[in-house]
């Protein structure tokens, strides 16, 4: 075992079960986390596990956050999924500066950031920062949030800032939440516990150094920050995936011991179809798990040894978060299908399941398109442009 599945962390996730649990029912029907079990993660460190030590967080190895995201999945992927956005987004104050950072991050020991990359917003420069007009979908767990991100091109006047390449200009903005309009928006088939909504703001004052780029060298000097940021926050992501598959083989073992099979009449557990599921779902989880937490060790032993990260580890990083997630949801359907008629019925938990895994395997970081894009990265293909623009790189404005 290793030391990150003994870590104080992972047995702290793993206690607060029986609340993410009791709370799970309202957070579906309500579309976001109650406020009490925000807490009780804030009060556990959860959302400062990836923030520098010099802020007061833990910045504790990768490994130690995945699995605590996969523990918290197990029970309720929405949760899972908060406690992702939350505990990643505080990685950022390894690369703000430091004053920015400490305003952030280090003013109250229980902040929690969240919001979206995608450069949905228009930041036009002014004197001592940038003037912010944006509205960005997705926005998980803004509700609970202090501070937001939102991703947005760079003007000049009403001309687009370009980079040497030639491609536009793009940073990070932090605003307060408080400074948000939150629209109402998360009608949602699965994860409809994280209040992803759609957030906004309108000609927002933000100081220049509450932006950042995932091309500029990290302010903190530690290993974690040297890893890609996108490529780190793709193995985050497919930890819910496996949390929630193997919820749902929990959900389908217990099923089996007392479900009379509609044909042989026999208890679920005595057929050989939903025997071999199950091995298949266990065969496919595990398979995507080891993927997963091996490529996840390498990256932490290439970011400790201070060497550079190449195009082809940077590939295998997403290709580990695409499989790992595509094998659990694959998991997760053998298990539905297993259930037979029982499935259906939201009281049993395999549909929010399938519904929660199938709303992961949506975000571009894990998704099916990947696999060409390891493909030709393991081909030696000259994919320097596409590669790029899909995966944070801080040796970019070097090269071009």
């Amino acid at each position: 075992m290793s030391g990150a599945a003994q870590s104080p962390f992972v047995d702290i996730a793993r206690g607060l079960a029986p609340q993410i649990e009791a709370a799970a029912e309202e957070a579906e029907r309500e579309r976001h986390l109650r406020t009490p079990l925000i807490d009780a993660f804030a009060q556990a460190g959860l959302f400062r596990l990836w923030i520098p030590r010099a802020l007061g967080g833990e910045e504790v190895e990768p490994e130690t956050f995945v699995r605590v995201v996969e523990e918290i999945s197990r029970i309720d992927g929405a949760a899972g999924w908060c406690v992702m956005i939350g505990g990643c987004y505080g990685a950022f104050g390894g690369y703000l500066s430091s004053p920015a950072a400490r305003e952030i991050y280090g003013a109250d020991p229980r902040v929690i950031t969240g919001g979206a990359f995608r450069p949905f917003g228009r930041a036009v420069v002014v004197d001592g920062g940038y003037r912010v007009t944006g509205r960005w979908p997705l926005g998980s767990g803004c509700q609970h949030c202090a501070w937001m991100v939102g991703g947005c091109q760079i003007l000049d006047g009403e001309t687009p800032r370009l980079a040497a390449n030639g491609v536009p200009v793009t940073r990070l903005l932090f605003f307060p939440a408080a400074s948000c309009e939150i629209i109402d928006t998360w009608y949602a088939s699965g994860l409809r516990g994280t209040g992803s909504h759609d957030y906004a703001v309108a000609d927002l004052l933000v100081p220049a150094e509450h932006s950042l780029s995932f091309r500029e060298p990290p302010v903190e000097t530690g290993p974690l920050y040297a890893i890609p940021t996108i490529g780190l926050f793709a193995l985050a992501i497919a930890a819910v995936a496996l949390g929630i598959a193997r919820h749902a083989i929990d959900i389908l073992t217990e099923l089996a011991r007392t479900k009379i099979a509609s044909r042989s009449r026999q208890v679920l557990n005595q057929n050989a179809m939903t025997q071999a599921d199950l091995g298949r779902a266990e065969g496919l989880l595990r398979s995507g798990h080891a993927f997963l937490y091996e490529t996840l060790d390498d990256a932490w032993r290439t970011a400790v040894a201070g060497e550079r990260f190449g195009i082809p580890q940077r590939a295998l990083m997403w290709l580990a978060a695409t499989q790992a997630t595509t094998a659990a949801a694959q998991a997760a359907d053998l298990m539905f299908t297993a259930g037979g008629s029982a499935s259906v019925y939201s009281r049993a938990g395999l549909d929010k399941c399938v519904r929660d895994i199938r709303a992961v395997g949506q975000h571009v970081v894990v998704a099916p398109g990947n696999y060409e894009m390891a493909g030709q990265a393991l081909l030696g293909m000259d994919m320097r442009a596409t590669l790029l623009l899909a995966l944070d790189d801080r040796d970019a404005a070097r090269r071009v």
